[in-house]
């Protein structure tokens, strides 16, 4: 054996011994000057070598040593965790009493069950209204994130309903699904084409290259695909299997897009010209009509169209277009809608005009746009809309305090600062910047319990996750989850002040993508 190596060997064995012994006391800080001092042995060894390649050899170790503590540090020297911090905290754990009986609870049985505020759940049991809009049968978007489109074309329907004279209708959702898809896609090849010069490993296309087609939209993505396809009823397009399991087809676009992405990319370093990429690029999407129509079936150009109405008379209108049907049967001017969101973080002041940076469907389309307005004035709206018969388009973040089977959203449903002794005490402002609360599902509010001074109480909600889930459908929202954990109402323009309609007419900030308020409602 060299002389290295015995250095070596015997540097090892002093830290294992010494580390042994600080394991026993608990001392972090000793452990820290025992390799300190192992690694001012294992120098002075390699310092008494003459060698230059066994030089080399025996400086490895003590270099790993300080990589490997750089690595882990990571400029947080003295912020480790000590053992015997830990073991303070199971002391302190098992020496309150409340802490055991919280401990035989939750691992026997599910936290929200544990956790269920029985006040709040008394609350959710009351479920009449001062104001309601009639609506029809609950629909349902099964595993899918359609729910932003599912609540579309629920409002739109109230006014088909009426143009009709029936009590029950329901819109093709796969219609729409199709074209979102295929509208995506385009987006999607054209913003790759845009972007071309970014790098691959940057924010920016990092960002968009997470999910290219997703389930997800907005109000304004929903109205540029009626404007340009119009609707049909669910009987000229029924479900496919994919419209309400939509992953596994999903996971073959996404694909398909990263690989066409690339080969844009390719074109593009390469000298190839916008014109010829836009040539292939159509080229491309014919390919995921393809795909498309093997997984959705293919959408109607026309359709015939007859129906009875409640007073059991016939009517048929014969061979009719997507187009033609909504002029004839729905006929909402969607340009009378605005949305509005309500994001109290210091870099959005109220009554402004936003936008987010590459989000939406169509490619020349009306662009994503909401007016930031105070929780009083978002809630003035939306009661107002629903008073005067009309329902709400709104977005929500509806995984929190949740009831789904109950179908209630209450700010209180769950007891978790008394099941977990502490306070949660972040603002609906600090939620969104610390990314704990965003939009992720959109639903629609066909009524409101109003107080004698014309305050709400609380909300009905119209789902779409079937008839299973709270009052066959419809879910009950208090007015304190109103406040907290809504994010955008869709109203139309009579229903809003003047601030608000002037800032309409001023050009829009510009969000990043990823600014909160780009989230997409997807939840399903």
């Amino acid at each position: 054996m060299s002389k290295d190596t015995a250095a070596r060997t015997k540097s090892r064995a002093t830290t294992r011994d010494k580390a042994k012994g600080n394991g026993k006391r608990g001392n972090g800080h000793a452990a820290e000057a025992a390799v300190s001092r192992t690694s001012e042995k294992a120098t002075t060894a390699r310092k008494a070598s003459s060698k230059p390649a066994a030089k080399t050899a025996a400086k490895a170790p003590a270099t790993r040593g300080r990589v490997t503590s750089a690595r882990h540090d990571n400029g947080r020297a003295g912020g480790g965790l000590k053992v015997a911090a830990v073991r303070r905290f199971d002391e302190s754990f098992a020496a309150e009493p409340r802490n055991r009986l919280a401990l035989n609870a939750v691992t026997a049985g599910k936290v929200q069950v544990v956790a269920r505020n029985r006040e709040a759940v008394v609350r959710a049991a009351q479920r009449s209204f001062s104001h309601v809009v009639k609506t029809p049968d609950i629909t349902n978007q099964k595993q899918s994130g359609r729910c932003w489109m599912f609540a579309g074309l629920n409002v739109l329907r109230v006014a088909t309903m009426k143009s009709l004279k029936v009590d029950q209708f329901e819109f093709s959702q796969t219609y729409l699904q199709f074209y979102d898809k295929l509208e995506k896609a385009n987006w999607f090849l054209e913003t790759m084409i845009a972007t071309a010069d970014e790098p691959t490993d940057g924010r920016l296309i990092s960002f968009l290259l997470q999910d290219p087609i997703q389930d997800g939209g907005q109000w304004d993505m929903f109205t540029d695909l009626v404007r340009k396809y119009g609707v049909v009823p669910k009987t000229a397009m029924p479900d496919a299997e994919s419209s309400g399991e939509s992953a596994p087809m999903n996971g073959v676009l996404r694909a398909k897009l990263r690989e066409y992405a690339a080969e844009l990319r390719r074109r593009r370093a390469g000298g190839e010209p916008a014109g010829e990429l836009r040539r292939r690029k159509d080229e491309m999407l014919a390919t995921v009509y393809r795909m498309l129509a093997i997984h959705l079936g293919r959408p109607p150009r026309e359709f015939e169209w007859q129906w009875r109405d409640s007073d059991d008379e016939f009517h048929r209108a014969g061979m009719i277009t997507p187009a033609q049907f909504y002029e004839r049967y729905v006929a909402v001017d969607l340009d009378d809608y605005v949305s509005l969101i309500n994001c109290p973080t210091p870099d959005k002041p109220f009554n402004k005009l936003y936008t987010v940076q590459y989000l939406g469907n169509v490619v020349g389309g009306t662009p994503v746009r909401y007016v930031n307005v105070d929780i009083a004035a978002f809630k003035k709206a939306a009661a107002a809309q629903i008073a005067a018969g009309q329902p709400v388009w709104f977005g929500c973040d509806v995984g929190k305090m949740a009831e789904r089977d109950q179908g209630a959203l209450d700010r209180e449903m769950y007891d978790l600062e008394l099941l977990y002794a502490t306070e949660f005490s972040a603002d609906k402002a600090e939620r969104v910047e610390y990314g704990h609360s965003v939009m992720t599902h959109a639903m629609v509010l066909t009524g409101v319990d109003l107080n004698d001074n014309g305050r709400p109480r609380r909300w009905k909600v119209e789902n779409s996750w079937g008839d299973k889930v709270g009052d066959k459908g419809y879910f009950v929202m208090s007015d304190r989850w109103f406040d907290e954990y809504m994010f955008e109402v869709v109203i139309a323009r009579r229903h809003l002040p003047k601030r608000v309609l002037k800032a309409l007419d001023t050009e829009p900030v510009v969000l990043p993508p990823w600014d909160p308020m780009g989230s997409l409602a997807r939840d399903c």
